[in-house]
């Protein structure tokens, strides 16, 4: 059965279709974002925040988040972590 993961402001994903979660920090990730941007494949779920934490889905589109890559982990393995919204 599919598990919905709250990726921030009532925003949730499919957590069967998550692939990977990583940071925004780096340059390779900022380039993926743009192609993805680019292309019509991402969901941008920050509200007008920071992004954070990036999503990447078996359905080759890529989520923005304003919540931390650990606490979105954390989610995913089941542990409510605090809050960073």
């Amino acid at each position: 059965m599919a598990k919905l993961i709250n990726v921030g402001f009532g925003n949730v994903v499919n957590s069967d279709k998550i692939v990977s979660i990583i940071s925004s920090d780096s340059a390779p990730a900022k380039r993926l974002v743009q192609n993805a941007k680019e292309e019509g494949r991402l969901v941008d779920a920050t509200q007008g925040r920071r992004t954070r934490g990036i999503i990447l889905t078996d359905g080759n589109k890529v989520i923005l988040s304003a919540l931390q890559p650990d606490t979105l982990a954390g989610r995913f393995n089941g542990r409510e972590m605090e809050t960073e919204e």
